[in-house]
């Protein structure tokens, strides 16, 4: 049976397809600006403003990329997706195991981060000297920084509802990310998403998370909550000034108050929330990635334009995938 929304009626189904949808457009979005810190600089390179799905620039991170392609973090996404929906389930060495092969330098030729980078070093040490399938992919890079983010959304579409929700998020993120604060915002991140998905309004869904998180991540949890209601006491600034005030940059303590407070500032209208990120600079493709599963899933899919998501090159197979997961994911 199917589970409409006493406000919106939007079914739950719709908002875990917009959850997922949400991350992959929104990071696509942010291809060609992805890591402009410079405002000034950005306007002289896009005079007619920044709209999503710019093109990469000689120069640039994801310079050889065509709009609609995913940055390296969409592309990790992607191998996150697919992994799920193959398995039925998630599996941290079928996931580690797709995730190393599909980065490796050989093979991949888009920009590689210091999450990506640390995990294949660590693969690689640990196959020196043992068998290769005793690696229990967990070892991730020592990063602090927005990957898990960025892909977070199918996994919590799949285990929204489970009691090991927050055991298979620390398992997830561990895989490319063995770093207690990356673990500790990843959590807070899951259990939004599983707010937004049970129908709450994102005031609410926060609150809610704001009281949970402190007894899941005592060590952090009060962290978090500050930076939660700091992005809540920014909400009479625009997104652009609230960003550059908590930092454009890559680390969560900077990058995930920007998220929370621009989908406070923009929570019912995708487009305008993810514009709004990306003319903020900085790392914007991890920001909107976020953002967008946040947003897709308060709106669902019918929230996000459809003219922005048939712009994807993998918009078939995050389609096929997506499909799976709504379904597995079921009673």
């Amino acid at each position: 049976m199917i589970t409409l929304d006493s406000v919106q009626d939007v079914t739950l189904q719709d908002r875990l397809r917009g959850a997922i949808w949400g991350q992959f457009v929104g990071d696509a979005a942010a291809l060609g600006t992805h890591w402009i810190y410079d405002l000034e600089e950005m306007a002289k390179l896009y005079p007619e403003g920044v709209n999503g799905f710019e093109a990469p620039q000689p120069g640039h991170y994801h310079h050889g990329k065509e709009p609609g392609d995913q940055t390296h973090y969409g592309d990790g996404a992607l191998v996150l997706l697919e992994s799920i929906a193959r398995e039925g389930q998630f599996d941290a060495r079928a996931f580690g195991r797709s995730f190393v092969e599909r980065f490796q330098p050989q093979s991949y030729s888009g920009y590689v981060d210091k999450a990506t980078r640390g995990t294949l070093e660590n693969y690689a040490k640990f196959v020196e000297n043992n068998r290769e399938q005793d690696f229990d992919f967990q070892q991730g890079a020592d990063d602090d920084q927005l990957a898990g983010g960025s892909r977070l959304a199918s996994l919590v579409a799949r285990y929204w509802n489970d009691r090991n929700l927050l055991e298979r998020v620390e398992q997830a993120t561990r895989v490319c990310q063995n770093h207690v604060i990356a673990i500790a915002y990843m959590k807070f991140n899951a259990l939004l998403l599983a707010e937004l998905f049970r129908g709450w309004d994102v005031h609410t869904a926060l609150h809610s998370v704001e009281e949970q998180i402190l007894w899941v991540e005592p060590q952090f949890g009060q962290e978090l909550r500050r930076k939660s209601r700091e992005a809540l006491e920014e909400t009479p600034n625009e997104v652009v000034e609230a960003t550059l005030l908590f930092g454009q940059s890559c680390p969560l303590q900077h990058s995930f108050p920007s998220s929370i407070h621009a989908l406070l500032k923009h929570t019912d209208d995708f487009e305008t929330a993810i514009l709004a990120t990306l003319r903020a600079g900085g790392d914007s493709a991890g920001r909107a990635a976020i953002l967008g599963a946040w947003v897709g899933a308060r709106r669902g899919l019918g929230g996000i334009p459809k003219a922005w998501r048939i712009r994807l090159t993998n918009a078939e197979r995050i389609s096929v995938a997506i499909e799976k997961i709504v379904s597995d994911q079921r009673p």
